[in-house]
């Protein structure tokens, strides 16, 4: 069926409601309906994520139930005893209904649903699919996206988003749902009676938070300085507010000030047009209130809580310094694994360091100078969880620590996603440490860049929406893929790696070999003096993302090749 075919569908079947229809009728323009209706919503390797609205290609609770169904096929068809899902959501609009109405799906097909009582961080979900020893997980969030946004992630039985072969297992079940009147469902009060819907809270709550506190390396740092701290907290009008007061308070940190406009849950995210810790905006209240406490550090999480952006105060200046998830977590990777190694006398022998390929390379040099291994995943933390998962299930292979350029990181493996709550807890902690040796966190990252290289990463992400975009977003990666540069900004395109093909290709031998890592429409490119560049479609909005990162003789180098860099992109992408 065409596009009108299906809208006029949703204005015909009893299966829809009335308001449904009302806000179908209400569509004067014929391109709405077109993006409304001309494809279903993707459920992608992460799950859905789209507009709130009416429609197959929008986020409502019949697309929900389509993939709650296709989700429960799944699961059923694994033939598993643990037959239990845990679901959270964030303070999105719908968020708590289109959580009911994937619990509810779950429960009419017989599989029992754990539903977090309010709003919760992603990695509390990580955490509770393992804790509660569930098959799944659901997260009803849209991350950092604007308001009109909502999306489902699902979690496999190890805490992590879903890998293969889960993930092409379950989209295959989703795509299978093609009668919506197959979509199961039934009251919350008879799924309550059958036992098959049970809220959780408190008590998923104080584990979660124990398991943080056990990653505390330095109690004695926070006992002595951790009142000489001040903080600055937002949680942008999400989920972060609670469980990051809370484990601040808990550990030793009473001088935390949270922003007052913008600590309250509210979908509409007021006082910002993109609750992007990434974006300057998002810490315009902040830094306002940072500088009447005299803050030390200024911290804002996403509204689903699994990123944190940072700003540190440089007590030279006076001034606070932005820094980006490059350098926030090459920051933690440094003090984890240089406390974890002077706690213990040694690193473990297999010890790693995990990172994503779009991910610094200042992440190597940590991991040369303590003699640890790297491994490189695809760009999105399930792969840092699937490494861990790994190692479980083999005996080999100690994690250490793991990050992402996104502003995400993990500390322990209580949680299989990125966790802002315990990265907020850690970068405290740091913080505390350090100033016992009477230094800040800004001196520690000056330190690291005089010791290891500056190294310098930028990302350029380019918004193109809708069917065009879609087409755009095509043909600028099937250019690359076929006609990779030889040189670009002035440097030597060394080799280049296609994803999609798995292979390396050296471009001086023409030698060609796989890169080991699963298919992907992703390409890198290797140059000559360490820099590189990876461009890569966006998995989760209307974006492709060109990443590229260098290493200068001192900060204004490479912030100069940085910028040169950036320009290259940007007249690069005005040829296509």
């Amino acid at each position: 069926m065409d596009y009108k075919e299906i809208y006029n569908e949703w204005l015909e079947n009893p299966y829809f409601d009335e308001d449904t229809k009302a806000e179908l009728k209400a569509i004067t323009d014929d391109n709405e309906i077109k993006e409304r209706f001309y494809k279903y919503l993707e459920f992608g390797t992460a799950g859905l994520r789209g507009i709130i609205g009416a429609g197959t290609n929008r986020m409502n609770v019949y697309t929900v139930r389509k993939a709650t169904q296709g989700l429960a096929n799944y699961i059923l068809q694994t033939g598993k005893d643990n037959k239990r899902v845990a679901i959270a959501y964030d303070s999105r609009h719908m968020s708590p209904e289109f959580a009911d109405e994937a619990a509810l799906c779950l429960a009419a097909n017989g599989i029992k649903a754990y539903v977090f009582e309010s709003l919760r961080p992603t990695p509390e979900l990580s955490f509770a699919v393992r804790e509660l020893d569930c098959i799944a997980g659901i997260n009803v969030t849209a991350s950092h996206n604007p308001p009109k946004y909502n999306g489902y992630k699902v979690y496999w039985e190890d805490g992590a988003q879903i890998t293969p072969p889960h993930d092409k297992g379950i989209m295959a079940c989703v795509e299978a749902v093609s009668d919506w009147n197959t979509v199961k469902t039934m009251s919350k009060d008879e799924a309550v009676n059958a036992g098959l819907y049970e809220q959780i809270g408190a008590s998923i709550d104080d584990r979660y938070i124990e398991e943080l506190k056990k990653q505390v390396i330095h109690w004695d740092s926070i006992k002595e300085v951790g009142d000489q701290i001040t903080v600055v907290y937002t949680p942008l009008h999400g989920t972060g507010n609670i469980p990051a007061r809370r484990i601040l308070k808990e550990i030793g940190f009473n001088n935390v000030y949270v922003v007052p406009e913008q600590e309250l849950p509210d979908g509409d995210f007021p006082t910002v047009s993109y609750p992007n810790p990434e974006a300057e905006e998002a810490f315009e209240l902040a830094l306002k209130l940072a500088k009447e406490k005299d803050a030390d550090l200024v911290l804002a999480t996403d509204p689903d809580a699994d990123r944190l952006g940072v700003y540190v105060k440089d007590t030279k200046s006076g001034e606070y310094i932005t820094l980006t998830g490059n350098m926030s977590g090459s920051l933690l990777a440094e003090y984890e694994i240089s406390q974890m190694k002077e706690r213990d006398g040694v690193l473990p022998e297999d010890g790693k360091l995990i990172k994503t390929i779009v991910t610094s390379n200042l992440a190597d040099a940590v991991a040369k100078n303590y003699n640890i291994d790297v491994i490189e995943c695809l760009t999105g933390f399930k792969y840092i969880g699937q490494q861990i998962l790994g190692f479980e299930q083999t005996g080999k292979g100690k994690y250490l620590f793991g990050f992402e350029e996104s502003y995400g990181c993990l500390i322990g493996t209580h949680a299989r996603d990125k966790d802002a709550i315990v990265a907020t807890m850690a970068l405290c902690e740091a913080a505390a440490y350090y100033k016992t040796k009477g230094k800040t966190l800004w001196d520690v990252m000056v330190d690291m860049y005089e010791r290891y290289g500056f190294y310098k990463d930028g990302v350029l992400a380019v918004t193109m929406e809708g069917i065009e975009g879609l087409e755009k977003i095509k043909n600028i990666m099937e250019k690359l893929r076929n006609e990779p540069p030889k040189t670009f900004c002035g440097y030597d395109v060394l080799s280049f790696r296609d994803y999609m093909k798995d292979t390396v290709t050296d471009l001086a031998t023409g030698e060609v070999k796989p890169t080991g890592l699963p298919e992907s429409n992703v390409l890198y490119f290797d140059m000559s003096d360490n820099v590189w560049m990876c461009i890569r479609p966006s998995g989760t909005e209307p974006k492709i993302k060109f990443y590229y990162g260098v290493v200068g003789d001192s900060m204004e180098d490479a912030e100069a090749k940085s910028e040169a860099m950036s320009k290259a992109v940007n007249e690069m992408l005005a040829t296509f």
